[in-house]
């Protein structure tokens, strides 16, 4: 059971009868989206996004925000996303017009030197992940300035390549501790991308320490150890992993006075990963039967006289087959974006605010804008790379 955020909520101080003040007391947030209409939403914009060959993922993401920001709210104003699919359509093809000369230039080089071609790789692999971590900042930064609530737009600055190189080391000291030091991480890297985000003029901060994250979820990393060898228990340690991770994130934000606290539960977001892992088991059958029928139906139309491994051959080789075959992929892939979708971001973005409250937004009245959008080709990079977030 969660504690009791559900009290009266009242915006300011006031006077009661006998003259003494009354605090403020929590803001909810609350979202109000309805399930249906979102699961509607990604259902069509994965069908949009096979006929057009994944090129609509752009106007999907940009839905799917425009949807989760329009039904947050926080004392009765919603929030507004004002990104375009346009702008991460732009991005994106800068992003690969700068990352392909990358990639062929090692392609070339591979050939060149075939015998030290393993080890070319590690350069190439050491520069994704700087680079990963630079676009994951910069597409941050984009999701933040295209965000505004009460008229008022938030504001993100700094460098993404000292953000990159800051989670870079600490990630090779993450490896070197074999876990140990990831709350550390996770909060100095924290602290970096809130001392440059704002809204308006009311700067952010973040208050959470790497020894509170440590408090809460030691236990999780002595027993993901052995879980790992049994692989079944890893998504329940997962999801409470998560449960600690979001609460002690939301715990340590600040824009001035004004502070969030969240009642997640420990295991309030195991149901979600357990979802994810039934349906996705549940399409991988589907799939493996789809497979089947579809060999099964090119090797009765494969004539006599082979052997069954030239037969096998001959069936794989039929392009009808391999249609038929990479039609059941392409489907299987989007029906796992749809669950992720629905589970993982939006199930989870209403767990997450309704089980969060706000104090002292009055703080937040009377802030002037400051600051400018910032580009999309750091989104570009990120979808680019894969890991575009929300």
């Amino acid at each position: 059971m969660h504690k009791p955020f559900s009290v009266p909520l009242i915006a300011q101080s006031r006077s009661g009868e006998q003259g003494e003040d009354i605090a403020p007391v929590a803001q909810a947030i609350a979202f109000t989206g309805d399930r249906p209409e979102f699961r509607k939403l990604v259902i069509r914009g994965a069908l949009l996004e096979l006929v057009s060959l994944g090129f609509y993922r752009f106007w999907l993401a940009t839905d799917i925000r425009r949807h989760l920001w329009s039904h947050t709210e926080v004392h009765g104003d919603a929030a507004e996303y004002t990104g375009t699919a346009k702008e991460l359509f732009i991005g994106f093809l800068v992003a690969m017009a700068i990352l392909m000369p990358v990639y062929v230039a090692y392609f070339f080089v591979g050939l060149e030197a075939e015998r030290v071609q393993a080890f070319a790789s590690i350069p190439l692999v050491a520069f994704l992940y700087v680079f990963t971590q630079f676009a994951l900042y910069r597409a941050r930064r984009y999701r933040v300035t295209r965000t505004v609530w009460r008229g008022v737009r938030f504001n993100m600055g700094g460098s993404g390549w000292s953000y990159a190189w800051r989670a870079s080391l600490w990630t090779l000291w993450v490896w070197a501790t074999l876990g140990l030091a990831l709350p550390w991480r996770a909060a100095a890297l924290e602290r970096f991308k809130m001392r440059y985000t704002s809204y308006g003029t009311l700067q952010g901060s973040f208050e959470g320490t790497g020894g509170q994250f440590f408090k809460q979820a030691w236990w999780l990393w002595l027993l993901m150890w052995p879980a790992a060898i049994f692989i079944f228990p890893v998504p329940f340690l997962w999801a409470m992993f998560k449960a600690v991770e979001w609460r002690w994130w939301v715990n340590g934000m600040r824009f001035g006075a004004v502070r969030f606290e969240s009642d997640l539960d420990i295991a309030d977001l195991m149901g979600f990963y357990w979802k994810v892992i039934g349906w996705l088991c549940l399409a991988f059958l589907v799939m493996s039967l789809w497979f089947g029928a579809v060999f099964a139906i090119g090797h009765q139309t494969i004539g006599g006289g082979l052997e069954d491994a030239a037969k096998a051959a001959a069936v794989m080789g039929n392009p009808f087959v391999l249609i038929a075959m990479g039609l059941g992929y392409l489907v299987t892939a989007l029906a796992f974006n749809v669950i992720f979708r629905v589970y993982l971001v939006r199930d989870l973005w209403a767990k997450i605010a309704e089980t969060s409250v706000v104090h002292n937004i009055a703080a937040a009245d009377n802030i002037a804008m400051l600051g400018d959008a910032a580009s999309a080709i750091g989104e570009g990079f990120a979808d680019s790379l894969d890991i575009g977030g929300f």
